[in-house]
């Protein structure tokens, strides 16, 4: 988002802000940032703001930007600001933010008309600069994302330079809403999500089942041409080995709380130690416990120490569809692309330093050759780096130099846009992660490679090199997909649930006219059985459109319609649901080997 864009949204979320407190003058404000797609306000208030309440606020809004209020900046000291905000009616949440600021920094409010807000800025010159805004919707926000404290009414809005930009948005947004993964996969029949299993675990159903078997075998393929050897490891570990890799402690927001054995449990009980005595013992290691994995890599590294490796072993290539566990917050939790359970498409490859560069560039190849296959072509790359100022990070220094040195070189091989975020590192690595436009032009974030030196390091890794002494290898960790369960739930929302043949749960479905053609509709069935597809047969008594629509309906990317004078020539009607018209008839034999060979070449439907 550039500088311009990020000035109209933050200033239109003070706009919200102030309209809010017009029509709601007991409103308690918390924040209201811009964002990559707009902004939003939080409020604490006893009314539930209704459709009808964002229309008015909206038509107030437009009343404010008509004064065309002036944005005034102006610094206080931390005692006057308190002081302000108390006049304000502001203090409940307003107090909070001011004590987030650091000692020494600057304190700032701005002011337009009758509105004043403890802000940072930026902001434009007056209101009237705002030309194109849009309320969009109301959610629930726990106050500072945490579910222990109260929770805010959170309007979110969106706003443009130009009018046209925020029509061209909303289009979108509509589109957007009718691809919701979500939706299309209830009315598919993909996945669940049952409250009694738990929030944010996916519940793959069958036809969900046959696009993430489909997928992982995409990705074996190519894994399988490029060297890699699969391997399975536990859902669980024990802590020391993740104090040892450092996802324990430096991971620990993100991770399920450890799982305790029993007799520990007990000594806990008979000495009446509180939880809050009792985590320090397990921080120290004074108890031991397990953790649900919230990654594969300390595993894999125990595989690869497990045997003694001579420099001629290298590049040793571990990949494996592994299962992690990460908490997340109740209220971020959405469908299949934000989750608490999920399947990597993971590898590790382990390396020397003369085989890096070649390493990165095989993982970038293949995270392409993914993308072009699902028609996701145009991307942007971004570097993330670590913030030499943190304590976030792990390794030494000269370690973190080379490996940030190689992320960049192989960026550049690219061709394609990249930008360096600096302080986005994984806390043991620099990584490039790939955000990818889907075809109506929403970024997502898809596929990542990162290099680590430090685990190699903590874990005390080594090979035999051709001075026949040991040597510390490279760690590469890369995964194209990301997660099948996010990887899947974005591809439902790019095809619209219309996937291509080879991905489509169900390819063919065989409908019949009459009853008696269903010798011949059953012989149909089985070729096509016989040749590998996924097919159904349609012999009810419905009419031939309500059989095409169900069909269509349900997504099923082929159908052969059989009739009485298709079965006396040994032929079938063919139509595609892409096209929604008869594609002709065909002799049985071609037109199998025709949608097979669309399913075996992973073919694109029409408009990919």
């Amino acid at each position: 988002m550039n500088e311009d864009l990020l000035k109209i949204r933050h200033s239109a979320s003070h706009v919200l802000a102030t309209a809010v407190l017009r029509l709601f003058p007991d409103a308690k404000l918390d924040i209201g940032p811009a964002t990559d797609t707009g902004f939003y306000y939080d409020f604490d208030l006893g009314h539930k703001f209704t459709a009808e309440d964002l229309a008015n606020i909206e038509r107030e809004m437009a009343k404010i930007v008509s004064e065309n209020q002036k944005f005034e900046k102006f610094e206080l000291s931390r005692e006057d600001a308190a002081a302000r905000i108390r006049e304000n009616g502001q203090e409940e949440f307003k107090l909070g933010r001011l004590s987030d600021i650091p000692e020494g920094e600057k304190i700032t409010f701005y002011k337009n008309g009758e509105f004043c807000d403890l802000c940072a800025g930026p902001h434009v010159e007056s209101t009237g600069q705002i030309k194109a805004f849009k309320l969009l919707s109301v959610a629930g926000a726990y106050h500072r994302g945490d579910e222990k404290n109260k929770q805010l009414q959170r309007i979110y809005g969106t706003a443009f330079a130009s009018k046209e930009e925020l029509e061209s948005y909303l289009k979108c947004a509509e589109e957007a809403k009718l691809r919701d993964h979500r939706k299309i996969g209830k009315e598919m029949g993909l996945f669940t999500i049952v409250d009694r299993v738990g929030q944010g675990l996916i519940l793959w159903k069958p036809k969900g089942a046959v696009v993430r078997q489909s997928l992982q075998d995409f990705i074996l393929e190519l894994l399988n041409e490029q060297g890699y050897q699969q391997v399975f490891t536990p859902h669980i570990g024990k802590l020391g080995l993740f104090r040892t890799s450092g996802h324990f402690p430096y991971y620990k927001e993100s991770q399920f709380v450890p799982i305790v054995e029993r007799e520990d449990l007990q000594k806990m009980a008979e000495e009446n130690l509180s939880v809050a005595e009792f985590e320090p013992k397990i921080e120290s290691g004074d108890v031991e416990g397990f953790l649900l994995k919230p990654m594969n890599c300390p595993f894999h590294v125990e595989i690869f120490k497990s045997d003694p490796h001579s420099y001629r072993d290298l590049p040793v290539r571990l990949a494996e569809f592994g299962n992690v566990y990460r908490w997340e917050q109740s209220g971020e939790l959405n469908g299949m692309t934000r989750v608490r359970g999920f399947t990597q498409d993971d590898a590790h490859i382990f390396c020397t330093p003369d085989q890096l560069d070649g390493e990165i560039q095989g993982c970038l190849d293949l995270v392409r050759e993914v993308f072009a296959t699902i028609g996701m072509k145009e991307y942007r790359v971004r570097i993330s780096l670590r913030d030499p100022s943190s304590d976030k990070y792990v390794g030494a220094e000269e370690n973190w130099i080379k490996s940030e040195a190689a992320i960049r070189k192989a960026a550049k091989t690219l061709g394609v846009p990249f930008t360096e975020e600096i302080g986005e590192a994984a806390f043991y690595g620099p990584k490039i992660d790939f955000v990818v436009k889907d075809c109506i032009g929403r970024e997502w974030q898809l596929g990542t490679v990162q290099v680590d030196y430090n685990l190699p390091e903590r874990f005390d890794l080594s090979y035999i090199g051709q001075d026949n002494k040991p040597h510390r290898p490279i760690m590469i960790h890369r995964a194209p997909f990301g997660s099948l369960e996010r990887f899947t739930g974005v591809l439902i929302e790019h095809f619209a649930g219309n996937f291509p043949t080879w991905l489509a749960p169900e390819q063919v479905r065989v409908i019949t006219l009459t009853d008696e053609v269903l010798p011949f509709a059953d012989e149909v069935f089985k070729k096509l059985k016989k040749r590998g597809l996924r097919v159904s047969m349609d012999a009810s008594a419905e009419k031939l459109g309500a059989k095409i629509r169900k069909a269509e309906t349900e997504k099923v990317p082929h159908m052969f319609v059989v009739g009485r004078k298709e079965a006396e020539s040994g032929r079938v009607s063919v139509r595609s649901r892409v096209r929604k018209s008869f594609e002709g008839v065909k002799v049985v034999e071609d037109a199998v080997e025709e949608i097979a060979g669309d399913a075996e070449s992973r073919a694109l439907p029409d408009g990919f």
